[in-house]
């Protein structure tokens, strides 16, 4: 089975949050701490994986995602509090091999 997910990325300070979706997590939050293509992630180093949920539909993922974006900063920061009180790096001790 293969799953999609809906994530969350932070800069060290916590003043920019980033939201995604990908079928590959591992490999996604890889290419956003080595920067590996250039855009918003890269510019404002959101490399802290502070939030994700996992789904078994792509179509679920990216309807959670387009609700996240549509939501305020207060209610991103809720749902990531809610699952990771402290904002540490979730991604923290995984093997990035590929």
């Amino acid at each position: 089975m293969h799953f999609s997910y809906t994530y969350m990325m932070t800069n060290s300070n916590h003043t920019v949050i980033y939201t995604g979706v990908t079928s590959n997590l591992l490999k996604r939050v890889y290419q956003h701490k080595t920067k590996a293509y250039k855009g918003f992630t890269s510019k404002y180093s959101c490399d802290v994986l502070v939030y994700f949920q996992e789904f078994t539909n792509i179509s679920e993922a990216i309807d959670f995602e387009k609700k996240i974006k549509a939501g305020s900063r207060a209610k991103k920061e809720k749902l990531i509090t809610e699952q990771n009180p402290e904002w540490k790096d979730l991604s923290d001790g995984w093997l990035f091999v590929f």
